[in-house]
């Protein structure tokens, strides 16, 4: 073997799953049906198996479902299979005359042994084209992963090759994934599995086998097949881990990242103990930092717990109505996993007015009576009120609070001083009205160090996965910080009395410090809501987002206002300030009778909000700014949104839920921003010492000036050595948008050199680095950091399109190059580096290429030829073998003697233009006699020998030519390229056909080895032409403005 190449890879992966007990196919060796999805075989027998007392028409009616679906999409034909195989098939058949229902398992989830496990390598499915995944796994003839390997000694495929490639399958042959229940993909550096709705940054690694968080940089591929597919974990995987969250924007199909899997496992063991006979109550508290999908762990919880406890009813607790809302909303979307539907209480219990009405109204007291199990309720701790009267007595209710850390959960007893009035901590109300019922405690933040109300309500923590493992793991971003609090003049003694204010607050209040606190706070309301304070602050952050953030992602940003009166007046101020912007920004905040009029059309009602919720969780909507006070700072999420202004002082979890609406996961966003007006940089440090000791080492020190603008600087200074000898000072200080576009063709023609191959690939890297770290400090950067940075990365994306073409339209990077620099260097001018971006320039185009040619960039010039031609010559390889010998051969004398020096620029074009001209000839010749490029491969076979053409006319030769291309194209189905049974027969039929034209003529049978080789070239390669024409026409519209505007 030459080397661990793709294929070895594969052989890898097999062997590992082999290991596991898997039964190894090698897809070309099975006789089956290459139109069925299903391996119809082992379905019937494992079916048989596993309901061993249905009969054979119970079996069939099963499988007719599983192969027939309505008219639907993809993802919901997905979801009826993924609701059939983890709650099996509901049939309906006669028995002595009468209709009998019943259930027919698609697996035995209890006995794993009784299930086939299949691992098959190269599995040919046809439907709208024939595609051959490389790795399959089948589970009892369903093929439910589907696995696509990169080769890891290729430097230019990667894993997202291998999720593009899951993506044109599911288009190609979207049938087989009817029967997905989720994906691998992997380069082997990086190995993730996701769903087939997933956008490549919710596929996720799986970084342990046995749970443990300790060492998980060190997880490999091995670590995600042993960590997922030993059979007794796949199958709780499948049964009890992948759902779908339904919402009008589109269903998506979730599957459980590992912290997800290990911490929910850990929870239901924790509550079986707690609640079994001697268990205290306390199930625990389960950690898992914000924007880490606590909501949706909360749902595996609550599915798992059916099964383990036998059916508990759920009341699920939070201390605010939106909060409430919020996760209710998500369980909503989830029930058809859940099996059942949540209601969520509307008071507590019911009057007699309503009994006697026959009223709807849920009430909690009322729902709970005489329910002896199953049952999901949401309510609000406001409605466990005092009472000597317990809503039940059960033992299988388990209690799931949200934020379980917040002062609401107390047990302490308090007295009204001025009343005298005896009140007891919501905590204790709960544990009166549910005295048996089990408690877990679910929180995004850690529970602070002096709050032993926690530990007392649920005891201790369950799992913890804490920030710095998030972030590692890709599951959340990194935040940071960046105080402007200074560009407001606030006088500090007032900045210092709103601290103080606020730490005196922090502690449960009695009613009269709420009463007190009322009083101080619109003072400080008075304060902060001045025109000048707030003209300030609008006028900053206006210039901020403009000038910073505006295009960050999706320009989704959140204003946090001090007060509702001071919302409505930022609002205000900012659509006097920015006329136009009515669909841009908006408040988000709930109204209160005593409300002034006009404030009616801000606030709106319920249905109003949840549609600003839409809105703005929309990429793609007009809606770019909302201004909250209290609202979406807690279990609202909007991926893109990376930018958080702050006007109001927070302290502890919940400035840490507040921040963290912007650490969410979104294509390539470094981190989330917070721009601070308010002085929180001290409340910040005193909540991370609740954190992990990594937590704290990693993120203790959240500012940009120290963090983000200094990797900035560093990344800067390397880039600029990067570009040592090439002179573009001028940039610096031209205000010519021609001499600016000259020298940024220069530097890129600077780097395209060959002896500079090593430069290149380091400044790709060093650059980007350098541009995220950009993306956040940019605010502080100095103006000629701002400069150098926008050529420099300039120069980065023009040359991505070069060395590593990708999908971006050239008209959408002149859009992003103009716009870059008219941010950094304010020019109003329009440098058009991509001319002709609409032409369909080609490799055939003489003008064109006589352009190129000519360009006076002959790296560029150089680079352009080489990659135009190279490509043709893979496709020949893939389909003409002749064609591919001849130019392969030519394309690298020339390019060793261009590398080697022994020829000059000038010379290697001039050959390279020759040899251009002769690909074209040939396709010319081609098109001149009628042959479509495929066939055109076979006549170009047939003629190798020059001297063939004395024995028969061309039209004889044409004749062959077609009939031996469509008898192949009829055997298309035929894996004849890797079994060696069909080859034979395949070239027995070939040699049948020529000798029907007498071909190969007598003396001249080394002709015949070459249409056979021909032949064995011959595949359906339908997808890399695709790509190839993609990667040509990238690379002609790069170069086709790479010319000089002199």
């Amino acid at each position: 073997m030459s080397g661990f190449d793709e294929s070895s890879y594969e052989n890898s992966i097999v062997e590992l799953l082999e290991n596991l007990g898997y039964t190894h196919l090698y897809g070309p060796d099975v006789k089956r049906d290459t139109h069925s999805p299903l391996y119809g075989e082992q379905l019937r027998s494992s079916l048989e198996a596993i309901n061993p007392i249905l009969p054979a028409v119970a079996i069939d009616e099963a499988i007719m479902k599983l192969c027939n679906y309505e008219a639907g999409t993809l993802v919901s034909k997905n979801e009826i299979f993924t609701d059939y195989i983890q709650n099996g098939v509901t049939v309906s058949y006669q028995k002595s005359g009468e209709e009998v229902s019943t259930i027919v398992r698609l697996v035995d989830y209890e006995n794993p042994s009784k299930n086939s496990f299949i691992v098959a390598n190269q599995w040919t499915y046809e439907e709208y084209e024939t595609k051959r995944p490389d790795v399959v796994i089948f589970l009892n003839g369903m093929p439910v992963v589907v696995m696509e390997l990169k080769s890891p000694k290729a430097d230019s495929v990667t894993i997202e090759d291998a999720y593009q490639q899951i993506q044109n399958y599911k288009k190609s042959i979207e049938s087989f994934f009817i029967y997905n229940a989720f994906c691998v993909i992997s380069d082997q550096s990086q190995t993730k599995a996701g769903t087939i709705t997933a956008s490549i940054d919710r596929f996720m690694e799986w970084k342990t086998v046995d749970g443990d968080y300790e060492d998980t940089r060190f997880a490999d591929f091995t670590t995600l097949i042993k960590g997922m597919f030993v059979k007794e974990r796949f199958l709780d995987i499948l049964h009890n881990f992948i759902c779908f969250s339904k919402d009008i924007t589109g269903d998506a199909k979730i599957l459980a990242a590992y912290h997800q899997y290990f911490a929910v496992k850990k929870a239901v063991e924790s509550t079986r103990k707690a609640s079994a006979d001697g268990g205290d109550g306390r199930g625990g508290v389960f950690w898992h930092t914000q924007g880490s999908g606590k909501s949706l762990s909360m749902v595996f919880y609550a599915k798992y717990l059916q099964e383990a406890l036998n059916s508990p009813t759920i009341v699920v607790i939070t201390d605010r109505n939106d909060l409430d809302d919020q996760l209710f909303a998500q369980f909503s979307k989830c029930k058809e996993f859940l099996r059942q539907t949540p209601v969520q209480a509307e008071k507590r219990r019911l009057s007699e007015d309503d009994k006697k009405n026959g009223s709807k109204v849920i009430a909690l007291m009322d729902w709970l009576d005489g329910r002896t199990a199953n049952g999901i309720i949401f309510t609000t701790m406001q409605k466990f009120e005092e009472s000597d009267e317990p809503l039940s007595l059960r033992r299988n209710i388990v209690v799931m609070a949200d934020e379980a850390h917040r002062s609401q959960y107390g047990f302490e007893e308090r007295v009204n001083a001025k009343t005298g009035k005896l009140t007891i901590g919501n905590a204790r109300r709960v544990r009166n009205a549910l005295p048996n019922a089990t408690y877990i405690g679910f929180t995004g933040t850690p529970i602070e160090l002096e709050d032993r109300n926690t530990l007392e309500v649920f005891g201790n923590y369950i799992d913890v996965y804490d920030m710095s493992q998030a972030v590692a793991d890709g599951a959340t971003r990194p935040i940071y910080y960046e105080s402007r609090v200074i560009k407001l003049e606030l006088d500090p003694e007032v900045v210092a009395e709103i601290d103080e204010t606020y730490e005196r607050l922090k502690a449960n209040a009695n009613e009269v410090d709420i009463e007190k606190s009322k009083h101080e706070l619109a003072h400080m309301d008075s304060v902060l809501g001045t025109p000048k304070v707030l003209n300030s602050l609008c006028t900053d952050i206006l210039d901020h987002y403009e000038s910073c953030r505006q295009y960050e992602q999706t320009g989704k940003a959140m204003i946090v206002a001090y007060s509702r009166p001071i919302a409505v007046k930022l609002y205000k101020m900012i659509l006097d300030m920015r006329p136009g912007w009515e669909n841009k920004v908006k408040i988000v905040m709930t109204g209160g009778n005593q409300d002034p009029v006009e404030w009616k059309e801000l606030t709106g009602n319920k249905s109003y909000r949840e549609g600003l919720a839409r809105e703005f969780k929309d990429n793609n909507s007009e809606f770019k700014i909302a201004i909250v006070v209290d609202m979406w700072l807690t279990g609202f999420d909007v991926p893109s949104m990376s930018t958080m202004y702050v006007f109001k002082p927070m302290k502890g979890h919940n400035l840490m839920q507040a921040i963290a609406r912007v650490n969410r996961v979104f294509k390539d966003k470094e981190g989330g921003l917070i721009v601070d007006y308010i002085g929180i940089a001290s409340a910040l440090k005193a909540a991370m010492k609740q954190y992990t000791d990594a937590d704290r080492k990693k993120f203790s020190n959240m500012d940009i000036s120290s963090t983000a603008y200094t990797k900035f600087q560093e990344k800067l200074s390397v880039c600029c050595e990067l570009m040592h000898g090439f002179d573009y000072s001028e940039f610096m200080t031209t205000e010519s948008d021609l001499k600016r576009a000259n020298l940024i063709t220069g530097g890129v023609n600077f780097l395209s050199a060959p002896e500079k191959a090593d430069t290149l690939e380091k400044y790709l890297t060093e650059c980007y680095m350098m541009r995220q770290a950009f993306s956040l400090s940019k605010s502080i950067a100095t103006a000629e950091e701002r400069r150098e940075e926008a050529y420099l990365e300039t120069i980065r994306s023009v040359l991505i399109k070069v060395v590593k073409p990708g999908p971006i339209s050239f008209k959408e990077i002149n859009a992003q190059i103009n716009e870059l620099l008219k941010q950094s260097v304010q020019s109003d001018g329009v440098i058009n580096l991509f001319t002709d971006v609409d032409k369909e320039f080609n490799l055939f185009n003489t003008a064109f290429m006589e352009e190129v040619a000519k360009m006076p960039e002959k790296n560029l010039s150089i680079e352009l030829l080489k990659k135009l031609i190279a490509e043709q010559v893979k496709l020949y390889k893939r389909t003409n073998v002749v064609k591919s010998q001849e130019f392969s051969a030519m394309l690298d004398r020339i390019v060793k003697s261009y590398l080697n020096g022994m020829i000059t620029n000038e010379e290697v074009i001039e050959e390279l233009m020759k040899m251009a001209k002769d690909i074209s000839d040939a396709h010319k010749a081609g098109d001149e006699m009628g042959l479509s490029d495929e066939e055109l491969a076979f006549y170009d076979a047939l003629t190798r020998p020059e001297a063939v053409k004395d024995f028969y006319t061309n039209d004889q030769l044409i004749a062959i030519t077609r009939e031996l291309t469509e008898e192949l194209r009829s055997s298309r189905t035929v894996d004849w390229e890797k079994k060696e049974s069909a080859r034979a027969a395949m070239r027995k039929k070939v040699k049948r056909l020529l000798k029907k034209y007498d071909y190969p003529p007598d003396g001249m049978e080394d002709a015949l080895k070459i249409v056979i080789e021909q032949c064995e070239m011959w595949v359906d390669n339908e997808d890399y032409k695709i790509a190839a024409a993609k990667r040509m026409s990238s690379y002609v519209s790069a170069f086709a403005g790479m010319k000089s505007d002199d």
